[in-house]
């Protein structure tokens, strides 16, 4: 639950960050929570998850 927590997080700091520069339309951030949440309710949230979860187990687990 904390990497989700963050994951949204981030995604939500990129995304103001991209729209108080202009990068990103308001149209453009809703057709991607749309996106977002429609994937989710999908059959392929399970293989999206895994494979976030994936990729944070690789990251985590790189020595600096």
């Amino acid at each position: 639950m904390a990497i989700s927590v963050s994951v949204v997080l981030l995604l939500v700091i990129l995304a103001v960050v991209f729209l108080r520069n202009g990068a990103l339309k308001f149209s453009h951030a809703l057709v991607c929570a749309l996106l977002g949440f429609y994937l989710a309710s999908s059959s392929m949230a399970p293989t999206i998850h895994n494979g976030v979860t994936a990729a944070a187990d690789i990251v985590s687990g790189l020595q600096p």
